[in-house]
Order: structure tokens, then C-alpha cells, then sequence
């Protein structure tokens, strides 16, 4: 299993190249891609997304949100944060997403490098 980054889906649907989108369109007709809640929410909120990728991106399957993630995130937010690196909410909580299932995430997005630094985020 590997999740996918909103950087990376909409660098895939605005038809961009590199190799996370690459990645993502080898392996999104597998069965082996999942979504943190979070990338869900701030893809599908786009107001120009096409109905055709509105539907694939609504077919990928969520990680879900366990006991206590709330808090894992809070605390993971607070590790980059001490050390005076950039943690925006919703990288936090995309990345806790991941660290949670133990799985990779596929991005665009560098400021998940602090994630993988020191919290043991897996990049794909």
C-alpha cells in the first residue's frame, strides 16, 4: 500500500510531468493507492476539478483516522515545530495519515522532508 499527496494528485490531473506523478499513474489502476482523509478533502474541494477525476479520486480508498490519532498529530506537529521547521496542519495530519498505516507517501510537496527527518514519515 502507498498514499499519495495532494501536491501529487493535482500535478496528475492538471497533466504534469515528474516522477511522482509518474509513480501514481503506475500504480492507480492496482488497487494498491490509499488517501489520507485530509488530501480527500482538499482535492475534491478544488472548484474546477473535473467530474471525470472528482469520481476516480472518490473511488481511492481512505486510510482511516485511528484512536488517538488527534494526539499523535499534535505531538508529531510539536516535533518539527521545536525545531523551528515548517509544519502546516494539513501536512501534519496527511503525514500522521501515513506514519500511522506504516505506509509511503508519494509528493511533490518538500516541506514532508521534516516529517521523514524526524518522525519517521516513509517517502515514496
Amino acid at each position: 500500500m502507498i498514499a499519495v499527496d495532494s501536491s501529487t494528485l493535482i500535478a496528475y490531473i492538471n497533466g504534469d510531468a515528474g516522477p511522482d506523478v509518474d509513480r501514481f499513474d503506475s500504480i492507480i489502476g492496482n488497487n494498491d493507492i490509499a488517501l489520507p482523509p485530509v488530501v480527500l478533502t482538499e482535492v475534491l474541494s478544488q472548484p474546477n476539478l473535473p467530474a471525470r477525476h472528482w469520481q476516480m479520486i472518490r473511488d481511492i480508498p481512505l486510510l482511516d483516522v485511528g484512536k488517538d490519532y488527534w494526539l499523535r498529530a499534535a505531538e508529531t506537529r510539536k516535533t518539527i515545530l521545536t525545531r523551528k521547521l515548517r509544519a502546516r496542519l494539513a501536512d501534519t495530519l496527511i503525514a500522521q495519515s501515513c506514519i500511522d498505516h506504516d505506509v509511503a507517501l508519494i509528493t511533490r510537496d518538500t516541506d514532508f522532508r521534516h516529517f521523514a527527518k524526524h518522525c519517521g514519515l516513509k517517502l515514496a
